[in-house]
C-alpha cells in the first residue's frame, strides 16, 4: 500500500512465536492483524506506552505513580512529623493589575 502526504505512524504487532515487531501504516489504518513475515502466522497489533522511554526519569516516575495510585491508592497512616519542614509557597510580586484589586 503507497500512501502520499498521510501521516504514517508505527504499529506494534506480536507474533506468539517470534514476540513483538514494528509495521508502519496511515495514522489510525492498522489493521487488527497482520501476518509476521518471518513465519507466516498471525500477529495481532499490541497497544503500548508511546515514546515514554525518551521522557524524563522524573515524568517516568510521575506517570508510573499516578497509573499505580489509580488502583491501589497511597494510605495515610499518620501525620508527619511535627519537626517536618515544609517549603514556603512562593509569592509572586503583584502586578499593577493585582494591586487593584480588593484584598479580604
Amino acid at each position: 500500500m503507497i500512501v502520499t502526504g498521510g501521516v504514517m505512524a508505527i504499529y506494534e504487532h506480536r507474533c506468539e512465536q517470534h514476540g513483538v515487531f514494528e509495521a508502519t501504516w496511515p495514522l489510525g489504518m492498522a489493521p487488527e492483524s497482520i501476518i509476521c513475515a518471518v513465519c507466516g502466522s498471525e500477529a495481532r497489533r499490541v497497544f503500548s506506552s508511546p515514546m515514554l522511554s525518551s521522557s524524563s526519569r522524573d515524568l517516568s516516575a510521575a506517570i508510573e505513580h499516578a497509573e499505580k495510585s489509580r488502583y491501589e491508592p497511597d494510605v495515610v497512616t499518620s501525620l508527619p512529623p511535627s519537626g517536618a519542614r515544609r517549603r514556603p509557597t512562593p509569592v509572586l510580586p503583584l502586578t499593577p493589575t493585582l494591586r487593584r484589586l480588593p484584598r479580604p
